[in-house]
């Protein structure tokens, strides 16, 4: 099963950017659909982007859709999220997520998750 490290998280301001990296371990990471999930305090898991295994199939959460963007690096084993013109509402820990089907925004549908990386934005 792969396993997934996440990095790139920090305290930013409004209007800022990130970009949030996802390794994966595994030679099988290139079949896996990857995506993006976050969660705040208090508040359910909440699905931000996906990305199928050959890359061109992308979906976004209506929250950062036009935002962020998702990509990926088979060669790499790699995953990332560029966020843009974050906005205070989007602190959160954000998640990368495999699952080895088609792709989903359920979090449950996915087989392996990363331990997060705290993002905070700053009004």
């Amino acid at each position: 099963q792969v396993q997934l490290v996440e990095s790139g998280g920090g305290l930013v301001q409004a209007g800022g950017s990130l970009r949030l990296s996802c390794a994966a371990s595994g030679r099988t990471f290139r079949s896996y659909t990857m995506g993006w999930f976050r969660q705040a305090p208090g508040k359910e898991r909440e699905f931000v982007a996906v990305i199928s295994w050959y890359g061109s199939g992308t979906a976004y959460g209506d929250s950062v859709k036009g935002r962020f963007t998702i990509s990926r690096d088979n060669a790499k084993n790699a995953v990332y999220l560029r966020m843009n013109s974050l906005k205070p509402e989007d602190t959160a820990v954000y998640y990368c997520a495999a699952r080895s089907s088609g792709t989903s925004r359920e979090p449950n549908e996915y087989d392996a998750w990363g331990q997060g990386t705290q993002v905070t934005v700053s009004s």
